[in-house]
């Protein structure tokens, strides 16, 4: 009797690592088919070699069946992954501009989100939409709702403006305890000044691990899956200088070409469960 338990005992340790590495293998599988996939704008697609969009979103831990909330979606870049990536067993928030904003790069860029939500229905009918702009209008998700909420290269916004605590708190409210905040962000060189302001686009990571902290975030992982040391970080107008953006169009292009998009740090938090 006790030789046939101890017998089973390491079986079922072997069956259940079997399953859980299926489990993985086909979150990758996914992954990496909906990134492939055609709902894909070939220009954002172009843009892989510097985003890394599946080593990032595996490194924040993403799997199908989330709540995720996209703090900013801008453009889309993420929505055309993560809407499909999510569609059938989870859900996708797109917390963006306000349509009604009297700042009119807001509301256009929430008019132009909508349309491309509405121009492919296969991939984006279940998108929900959430308003998101600071100070008054934070509520991205119902309180503790979320699984994950990711944001990509919008921190220096917010910092710039002041809004950056408020945000981080905004995004603390929304996710459930034990739930992952993922950052992207552009990130400025160790020795620059303490007060870095963002204006360039670049923030210190020790701020923003900070501003997290702040917000009753813990940090539980750092990657530099989307470093890039040939960025210099000297540029005129910052991170808008190099690619995709080229501010000074053909002025210094392949300068700025040879360089490729910015340094930026990739930072994991979890909000701690109640204790």
């Amino acid at each position: 009797m006790n030789k046939t338990i101890k017998k089973l005992i390491p079986l079922s340790v072997l069956f259940s690592a079997l399953v859980s590495t299926s489990a993985s293998a086909f979150e990758t599988s996914k992954l990496e088919k909906v990134i492939k996939g055609e709902q894909r704008t070939a220009k954002y697609a172009e843009r892989d070699q510097y985003r890394h969009p599946q080593q990032t979103l595996e490194f924040f831990g993403i799997k199908d069946d989330m709540t995720v909330v996209e703090i900013s979606p801008g453009g889309g870049w993420y929505t055309e992954i993560l809407a499909p990536y999510l569609r059938d067993n989870g859900t996708y928030i797109a917390a963006g501009f306000n349509p009604q904003s009297e700042v009119e790069y807001y509301s256009r860029n929430a008019k132009a989100f909508a349309e491309k939500l509405k121009s492919n229905p296969a991939v984006y009918d279940k998108t929900q939409v959430t308003i998101m702009e600071p100070p008054s209008m934070l509520d991205i998700a119902k309180a503790g709702s979320a699984d994950m909420v990711v944001s990509f290269r919008n921190t220096h916004g917010w910092h710039r403006r002041g809004h950056s605590e408020a945000v981080y708190g905004a995004i603390f409210k929304a996710l459930k305890p034990g739930g992952i905040f993922g950052v992207v962000q552009h990130r400025a060189g160790a020795k620059v000044p303490a007060d870095t302001s963002g204006k360039l686009g670049y923030l210190k990571q020790a701020d923003v691990i900070a501003i997290a902290e702040k917000a009753g975030f813990k940090l539980v992982a750092t990657s530099e899956i989307n470093a890039n040391p040939k960025d210099t970080k000297d540029h005129p107008d910052g991170v808008w200088a190099l690619p995709p953006g080229y501010r000074h169009g053909d002025k210094d292009k392949q300068k700025y070409m040879a360089i490729g998009e910015s340094d930026r740090m990739t930072l994991k938090f979890v909000k701690p469960n109640k204790s």
